[in-house]
């Protein structure tokens, strides 16, 4: 009998899942001059930095060397930048527009609302990064690409770290509201230069890589950099492989649940001093 019970009650919470994707896929598809746009804008981003980065390629690695660098690490640099944009500034955007409050007063699952900007996220930024991978291919005619099946699993194993920090970040939304924006801003610039995501390691000055070793996101970028391109002599550049892959494993495990636990405790603070439809 309980069985019963239980067995709409999830299709019921299933069925608001898939109707939420559905919406943010139609606010996507809703916007084809901008769609349009950031794959130009992605297109420049590739080139500039691939062109760039034969500046740092040993002699007799050359573009292999450089297209792997960029490449790998520009995948990365998507999937962060897009979690740390939409899931926090979709929660601040329902704030501004007043639905936010209406969506917590509803019986929707909160939790699948915020999964449901994730998969919209996997769906955009997982063409995002064929289009820059087919580029970067057609630009230096080779792309090194070996062990596909581990680097999925540290790919996987970073996307849950990344969302976890999606998280984390619309927590910081409903803290901050508008100054939000500056926070992920700067938040940004220091991912791009500690995680070396356009360059190798070995271009940031000692102490810089040293502050490097003790983020869980700049080993997870130089392991799946690394395991991508063969791992060629220097690379892992942090830590040694094993200690790499222990670290990004741990972390993309716990990120997401200390991302919507804090999601949670921001939410609760929220409801309990009347701000959470606040502009």
């Amino acid at each position: 009998m309980t069985s019963n019970r239980i067995q709409p009650s999830i299709m019921r919470k299933f069925s608001t899942f898939i109707a939420m994707v559905r919406k943010e896929l139609l606010i996507l598809a809703r916007y084809p001059v901008e769609f349009f746009a950031l794959f130009l804008q992605v297109l420049a981003i590739v080139t500039v930095f691939t062109l760039a980065g034969l500046t740092f390629s040993p002699t007799g690695q050359g573009g292999e060397y450089t297209s792997g660098v960029v490449t790998y690490g520009f995948v990365l640099y998507l999937f962060l930048n897009d979690t740390l944009w939409t899931v926090g500034f979709n929660v601040r955007r329902e704030q501004v527009q007043g639905t936010l409050e209406q969506l917590y007063l509803s019986p929707a699952s909160k939790f699948a609302s915020l999964v449901a900007r994730v998969i919209h996220l996997l769906v955009w930024t997982g063409m995002l990064s064929v289009v820059s991978v087919v580029v970067m291919r057609l630009l230096l005619g080779t792309l090194p690409v070996h062990f596909v099946g581990l680097g999925f699993y540290i790919l996987v194993m970073n996307l849950l770290a990344t969302f976890g920090l999606g998280f984390a970040f619309a927590a910081l939304t409903l803290w901050l509201r508008q100054t939000a924006e500056n926070a992920v801003n700067l938040f940004q610039f220091v991912f791009i230069i500690f995680c070396a995501v356009f360059f190798p390691f070995s271009a940031l000055p000692v102490w810089m890589q040293t502050i490097s070793r003790f983020i869980p996101l700049a080993l997870g970028v130089d392991l799946f950099r690394a395991n991508m391109m063969g791992y060629p002599v220097g690379f892992p550049e942090l830590a040694p492989m094993e200690i790499e892959f222990m670290v990004v494993t741990i972390f993309g495990v716990i990120m997401p649940f200390i991302g919507y636990w804090l999601y949670n405790m921001a939410e609760m603070r929220a409801r309990k001093n009347g701000t959470l439809s606040q502009y």
